[in-house]
This record gives structure tokens, C-alpha cells and sequence, in this order.
């Protein structure tokens, strides 16, 4: 399985590509400057203690990755789409990690979007071919980076295309101790966002920085 970073040198990119190296997918970690993008590969590989993961230019990591993750921050993923629109294979699935939220007086709050949430406002600015799946936006980066702790969660994952869904669990199933669950249309991903602020909210109020949720009954 080929998995590609969109902007993935920050904290939710490099947690990403950990567990996926880690899993035995084929990871490369994109970035605008190809060197930046082999620092960050360079640095995770020094924490996996093997070279299984590549940095390349975004360009680069487009051309090549069957499912490419949305790691940039919120604010920045319409602009990362339509600069490198043109770069997107048809067939790609694109998985939105971003969540909008913004912070008064120290507490976090959900910034909705007009388009409903912040994946499908991402899912407005896709090429023709490319599905947009929401995945992983309510485990926080600092646990994924944790590659020797087990994540013992649950990934929820919602999109309008039952098989890049499918794809996207299957690859979420690589990884260790995290259970991907199937959470319907695109339109949900404003209630995982909303969790995502929870969580964040939770992790300021007991001084964590792992809170994430498992689904009981299922």
C-alpha cells in the first residue's frame, strides 16, 4: 500500500507516517521543499531504526501514492488544493486529517465551515476522481507519534464512496491496537470534529495529550 503525506512534516504527518512505516505500508512524507521533506523522513526513520519511509516534493509524492493524506493544518488545506490540484491522479483517495477549531480565552470551540464541516468544504476543492474520506482527525498527533505505545482506539471513518472508505479502514487495519469503524456518509465528519474539540478540550482539563475514544458495543 503506497501512502503519501500532503504537507506531512509537521506533528500529524510525521505520527502518521510513523505508524504506517511501522505497519509495513510504503510511506513518503511530502512537502513543498523536497528537503524538508527528507529531514522529516530522516527523523522518523531515526525513531523507527530502519529507512522506511522517503521524503519528496508534494509533486513527487502525488505522483505516486494510492491514498494521500491531508496533513497541513486547516487553515491552510484549501490553498495546498488548489496549488497542487492539477498533481492529483484520477483514482486517489484523499484522506482529511484537518479539523477546524479556534480558541477563546484558552478553550477550544468548532469553527464550522459553511459547507458543513471541514472535509466537505476540502471535498469543494478536489479534482474530477479524487474521493475525499475523513479519518483520524480525533486522534491526536502526539499519540500516533507514540509508535511504541499502542493506540487501543477506535478510527472512525466517513465518506461518500463506500469503496475508498473500504480502502481507507483497510489501511487504518495495518495498524496495531486501532480499530477503524465505518461512520457513514461524508456529512458525519462534523460530529468527528466536534469530538476532536473534546478531546482537545479533555486533554487540556486533566493535562493529557493522548485523549481519544473507543466505541463501546460494537
Amino acid at each position: 500500500m503506497r501512502i503519501g503525506l500532503l504537507g506531512g512534516t509537521g506533528p500529524e504527518g510525521k505520527g502518521l507516517a510513523l505508524r504506517f512505516a511501522a505497519a509495513g505500508a510504503q510511506v513518503v512524507i511530502g512537502s513543498r521543499l523536497g528537503e524538508r521533506a527528507g529531514a522529516a523522513a530522516g527523523e522518523c526513520n531515526a525513531r523507527l531504526a530502519k529507512p522506511l519511509i522517503r521524503g519528496a516534493t508534494n509533486e513527487e509524492m502525488l505522483a505516486e501514492s494510492e491514498i494521500v493524506f491531508l496533513a497541513v493544518p486547516f487553515g491552510q488545506a484549501v490553498a495546498a488544493l488548489v496549488a497542487y490540484r492539477d498533481c492529483f491522479r484520477s483514482g486517489t483517495i484523499l484522506v482529511d486529517v484537518t479539523v477546524p477549531m479556534r480558541f477563546t480565552d484558552g478553550l477550544p470551540a468548532y469553527a464550522q465551515p459553511e459547507a458543513g464541516s471541514g472535509a466537505e468544504l476540502v471535498a469543494r476543492h478536489v479534482p474530477p476522481g479524487v474521493s475525499v474520506v475523513a479519518a483520524f482527525k480525533e486522534i491526536p498527533a502526539h499519540a500516533l507519534a507514540e509508535v511504541e505505545t499502542p493506540l487501543d482506539c477506535d478510527a472512525l471513518v466517513c465518506g461518500d464512496s463506500r469503496e475508498a472508505r473500504d480502502a481507507v479502514m483497510a489501511a487504518a487495519g495495518l495498524i496495531p491496537s486501532l480499530r477503524p469503524l465505518d461512520a457513514g456518509p461524508l456529512k458525519m465528519a462534523s460530529v468527528i470534529e466536534r469530538m476532536t474539540v473534546l478531546a482537545v478540550y479533555l486533554n487540556r482539563r486533566y493535562r493529557r495529550r493522548g485523549a481519544r475514544f473507543r466505541v463501546q458495543g460494537i
